[in-house]
Formats: C-alpha cells, structure tokens, sequence
C-alpha cells in the first residue's frame, strides 16, 4: 500500500548539513508560531498544532528526521504541548493535561484505516514470502514477446494486476525491480541505456498511476477515507472508487506509455533471446507451491469481497482484509507463521501512518483546520466558486506543495483535513464534499516529477539506470497529461457520477 511507505526512502547520512538546517528550521518554526499572539477565532489549542504541523511538515519536506522517529516526535509535541493548552470546548478552564492531549496523540491508532494499512503490509509480506509476486511478473511478461515495446507493455500489465492483490505500492515495486534489473543483464543490454531506463521508469510511474485507480493499491487512500469516514460520517466503497478513478488510471496508462516510449526510445526494437532469458527464469521457479495456490485463493476471495460491498453484502475492507490475514496465519491453512510475516514488516510505516492520521484529526478537533480554511476561502475567494474552480486551484495547490514531500502518506495526512474544512467552509450550492475530497485524493498520488516525491521512484532510482534529470522531464510531461486528463474528468465523467455537485 503506499505507497508510499516512506521508511523505504533512502535517507541522506544523518549528520548532513541539509539534515541539520531543517531540524532547525522546524524547530524555529514551531517556536515562532506559538510564540505569536493568538488570532481571533483560534482557541489556543489550535494554535499549538498549527504549530506542530509546520514542525511537522518542515521535518517531512527535508526529512531531517527518519519518518517513524518524527511520527514519534511528534506525537511526543503533541502530548507535552497540548497538554499546557486548555481544550476546545472549556477554552476558559483548566489546561487539558496530558491524559486528555495523549488521547489525541494516540486517536490515530483507534482508526479502522491503520488497521487495514497493517493487514495490507501483512498481504505483502505473504506475497513475498510465496514468491507469488515475482512468478505473476514472470508470468506475464513471458506471454508478451520479445520486441521492446511489448515488453513495456508487459511490465505495465505486470504493475496493473499487482495493483489489485499487493497493497503497498513499495513493496510491489520493491518485487519488479528485481525482476527488470534481471533482464536488463540477461538480455545483455547495457545498464544505462534508454531501454533500461524506459522499462525501469515505466515501472516506477504505472505503480504510482494504478495508486489513483485502485483504493487499496496505496496507503494515502486509506487516509483520506478515515478522515472522509470519521469527519463527514461518509463510506466509499472499493468499487465505488474504482468507477470514479479506473478510467482516468487507465487512460494515464495509455498515455504513459506514448510519453515514456517516445521521450526515452530504446536503442533496439527486439531484444534477441529475450523470450528465452525470461522464460529461463519462470522455469527456475519449478511449479506454482501448494502455498501459492493457497495464497492466490485467499487474495483472489478477498478481491471479490472487496469489489462487491455493499452489493452483494455489507463486510467493509477492513473487516475483510483482517479476516485474509488470519486465514494467511491460521496453522494447516495459512501461507506462513508469524516470524515469517515479521520478515521486513514496516512498523515504522504504520506508526507514521497512525500518528499523522491523529494530527489530522487534532487539526479537527482544535479547529486549527477549519480556522485555516477559513483563511484559504476568503483570501482565494472561493466563498462562491464553482466546483470546477475549486478542484482546480485545490489540486494545482497540491502538486505544487508534493514537490516538497517524500510521501503521499504524510502529504495526505496533512493536507485531506484542511481540504475538507475548505469544502465544508465554501458556500457553493450543492457541492459533494465527499466527491470532491476523494478526487483531491486522486491529486494527493501526482508524485511523479522529482525521484523523491514517492518511495518507488526512489527505489527506481536506486537502479541506477537513468539520472535524475531524465526522470524529471519525463515527469513533467506526465504530471501536464494527468492535469488535462483532471480538466476533462471535472468537466465530464466526474459530473456525470454526481461527484462534484449532488444532483437534485
């Protein structure tokens, strides 16, 4: 799932100079803005964790902390802070102490969403565990041909299936890399040609293009639903994100693939022996293994749960997911014990997960975030914009500021609460909050220009097969697609679906 787990970043060395400026800078931050008067409208409360989500967000913009650490940190800033600040609805009576402030540190773990983002982590580890993961690549990409572009076409096909059973865009593109850096070599093609590249590029950009298309493909979509579920009392279900998000990830792809084959055209049309080597590979694996099989039942069960609730019954993904992994667990019939799934399991990415859902909700329930929407709505005059405004100037807001972020998790984290208190504070008759915060969220996944906006571009990156520069210029061309691909959704399917405005 996320995506985005972000302990997968590589990390600059600890005691670099940029490290050291933004620790400080954080720092600064958070002294200055408790420092200054408290503004009309704002309870004090408020004002403490605006204070902490610039920390926060300062630390997640230069990474001067490891994300799990800072997750720690600032759930510590808003325990001891908070604390000292009186609550909400007593705003002249005692402080809140730290009992009422570690409730609200800790309110994130409580959230269904963070459990769905562990049992996720665990479906990856099955995965992986299995080999289940490599041998569908392997699969796939030995039916498609040897001709470059077919292979292309293959590893995108590869990212697309992998989208719907393995829940965590890291550990998806974590398994491909792997696999394409294989063929690279036994294809004998040079390691910094533009086929290597294009294919390993390609790769990185289609796990990042499906995280729009597929709720559970990514763990920044579980955020915006815990906060679309908790604070607007709404539920959207698997398919019906996938109706609204499929055909914009799908027609994504496509032009994926004319961008990236036309801006990094490889040397050669066919790879000789490149069939061979791939099947060489698949026939290395030896048969599929009765845990494989078992494993691919359990996912492909889930897959149907997933896709017909509220249609066919009422279990929510998360009740669904959880019941997958205890039957992954359960002896005789499970795929593999305990010690295994802890192999490499992401704790740190679920207490980041958990703790940025809590500042969210903290920027709630301080009205932090509605004081701070209110701000956005009168000085962009948005008290009366159309609904199409509104995403659009929102959504450019967001691509902008993912240039700073190394996680859509984090982004997400801080950003969904503020864009729902913007959408609850305009006046526009009719608009569909819930709609349009999940739209945005489809905005929040654009991590597709610097090779550190998202943890699979940075393991993509690890390959060393193209320079950053190559990925930024085709990054740009891709973010200017998915912006007209925007436009022409928020003037027509996405109205269409009653989305935007709630149809009379």
């Amino acid at each position: 799932m996320s995506s985005s787990a972000p302990s997968a970043t590589p990390a600059a060395p600890s005691g670099s100079l940029s490290k050291r400026l933004g620790l400080a800078g954080a720092v600064l931050a958070l002294t200055l803005v408790l420092a200054l008067p408290t503004p009309a409208g704002l309870p004090l409360a408020g004002q403490t964790m605006l204070a902490i989500l610039a920390f926060a967000v300062i630390v997640w913009m230069t990474e001067a902390l490891e994300y799990s650490a800072s997750a720690v940190v600032i759930a510590a800033l808003m325990v001891f802070l908070l604390a000292y600040a009186p609550s909400v609805a007593k705003p002249d009576g005692p402080d809140m102490g730290t009992g009422a402030a570690l409730n609200l540190a800790l309110s994130g773990f409580a959230n269904s969403a963070v459990a769905l983002v562990a049992a996720a982590c665990f479906i990856a580890s099955a995965m992986t565990a299995t080999g289940l993961d490599r041998r569908i690549a392997l699969t796939v990409l030995s039916k498609v041909g040897a001709k470059t572009h077919h292979i292309v076409i293959g590893a995108m096909v590869v990212g697309f299936l992998l989208s719907f059973i393995v829940p965590s865009t890291t550990a998806r593109v974590a398994c491909l890399m792997p696999i394409m850096m294989g063929f690279v070599l036994a294809f004998k093609v040079d390691r910094k040609s533009r086929f290597a590249a294009l294919l390993v590029i390609t790769t990185a950009q289609t796990a990042s293009i499906w995280n729009v298309g597929i709720k559970t493909a990514a763990a920044q979509n579980m955020v915006a639903i815990g906060f679309i579920e908790k604070q607007l009392g709404a539920q959207i279900t698997w398919g019906e994100w996938f109706v609204a998000a499929a055909p914009f990830a799908a027609l994504m792809t496509v032009a994926l693939f004319f961008i990236m084959t036309r801006m990094m055209e490889p040397e050669m049309k066919e790879i000789a022996g490149g069939q061979e080597a791939i099947r060489q590979q698949l026939a290395e694996l030896g048969p599929m293994t009765l845990n494989q099989w078992k494993l691919l039942a359990v996912v492909l069960v889930l897959l149907g749960f997933w896709s017909t609730e509220k249609v066919l019954h009422n279990f929510d993904t998360t009740s669904t997911t959880i019941a997958a992994v205890a039957l992954m667990l359960f002896p005789r019939i499970g795929v593999m014990d305990w010690k295994q799934s802890q192999k490499g399991f992401p704790w740190g990415t679920v207490v980041l997960f958990a703790v940025g859902i809590s500042v969210g909700s903290a920027l709630l329930q301080t009205k932090a975030a509605g004081w701070l929407a209110q701000l956005i709505v009168s000085n962009l005059g948005l008290q009366m914009a159309s609904a199409f405004v509104i995403l659009m100037l929102l959504s450019a807001f967001l691509i902008v500021i993912h240039l700073g972020f190394a996680s859509a998790t984090a982004l997400a984290s801080t950003m969904i609460p503020i864009v729902i208190s913007v959408l609850t504070a305009v006046q526009t008759p009719g608009i569909n909050i819930v709609g349009m915060t999940m739209i945005l969220q489809f905005v929040v996944s654009f991590g597709f220009i610097l090779p550190v906006n998202a943890p699979q571009n940075m393991i993509a990156y690890g390959t060393d097969t193209f320079e950053a520069r190559d990925f930024v210029r085709t990054g740009i061309v891709i973010t200017l697609a998915a912006v007209v691909l925007l436009v022409v959704f928020a003037l027509t399917y996405w109205p269409w679906l009653g989305l935007m405005v709630t149809r009379a």
